[in-house]
């Protein structure tokens, strides 16, 4: 089946199926941890069992007394555990991770975590001991001193692993949608493109892109998001944002025409994302509410 048609496919059973699941309630958001040092700026699964799931996340903190990541864990109806994690002792403390995205292929054990300034860490979870160890640092391709990225997702399209990155943009300046395949064995990603990316939902002191993921063929799910202050008022949406694939071996992007935002909150600002399959899955997302805390909460799934 063409690409093109698979994209098609799947915008109209994903359109489908949350029109079933569009209208939650406030008891529908799980509380996780409250304060400011523990909102969600990215997560990622790492098991999926009957009737539960357990994701890595980390916090966008810069204090050296201050946690970076953590484990949290859903079970049932029941509200998250949470699981703080130590940094390597023998690694230099991150300053404000923005994004985490397991490694394809690597049985949910290896995660990559990007910090705001395009910082890359690839990290090894031993979920037995709740360990966590740093294999490399890198930076990304693309850098220039007016980034700040806030999403890092990685996926295998038609045998490459391809890594797609956003800068999040602010107001009126227009985020960016960056992607190149990334080389494993060297940590290096070979850059290809990029996109801007601009969204209807919310207005004003907006952040276009505050997280990202990719899925299997190829659809791109961007979360922006706004808050006027440590109190809110917080507003989000999800999006469809567009598919990356391969033409000629060389990684495109197609950016979504017409965006529609799939979910949207007035009362909560996402700033994680994460794709879960199967009857007990869905889209998941975090937040950094500020001084509220965080969130989870699963779009679509069973309530």
């Amino acid at each position: 089946m063409p690409l093109f048609f698979r994209l098609i496919i799947n915008i109209v059973l994903l359109a489908a199926f949350l029109l079933i699941s569009y209208e939650v309630s406030a008891q529908d958001w799980r509380p996780v941890r409250g304060g400011i040092p523990f909102g969600i700026s990215g997560m990622a699964l790492i098991e999926q069992q009957s009737n539960s799931l357990d994701f890595l996340i980390v916090h966008d903190n810069k204090k050296p007394n201050q946690g970076r990541m953590a484990i949290i864990s859903i079970k049932g109806k029941n509200q998250p555990e949470y699981f703080p994690l130590n940094w390597p002792s023998n690694t230099q403390l991150p300053i404000d991770l923005e994004s985490l995205t397991s490694v394809p292929k690597k049985a949910n054990s290896d995660f990559i975590a990007l910090s705001s300034s395009g910082k890359a860490y690839y990290l090894k979870l031993d979920i037995s001991t709740k360990n966590i160890s740093v294999l490399k640092e890198f930076e990304l391709p693309a850098i220039t001193p007016k980034s700040n990225f806030e999403a890092f997702g990685l996926q295998y399209i038609d045998g490459k692993l391809v890594a797609i990155w956003g800068n999040r943009g602010e107001g009126e300046e227009t985020g960016t949608i960056y992607f190149g395949e990334f080389d494993s064995n060297t940590y290096e990603i070979s850059f290809s493109g990029y996109g801007n990316f601009k969204v209807p939902f919310p207005k004003g002191n907006v952040r276009h892109i505050s997280d990202l993921k990719v899925d299997p063929v190829g659809i791109v799910y961007i979360t922006s998001a706004s808050d006027a202050g440590d109190d809110g008022p917080f507003q989000s949406a999800v999006y469809v944002a567009g598919y990356l694939g391969l033409c000629d071996r060389k990684i495109t992007w197609r950016a979504n025409p017409q965006l529609v935002p799939f979910y949207r909150s007035d009362y909560h600002k996402i700033e994680g994302i994460e794709l879960v399959p199967g009857a007990e899955g869905g889209v998941v997302v975090g937040t950094d509410d500020e001084n509220l805390g965080s969130y989870v909460y699963i779009v679509g799934g069973s309530n």
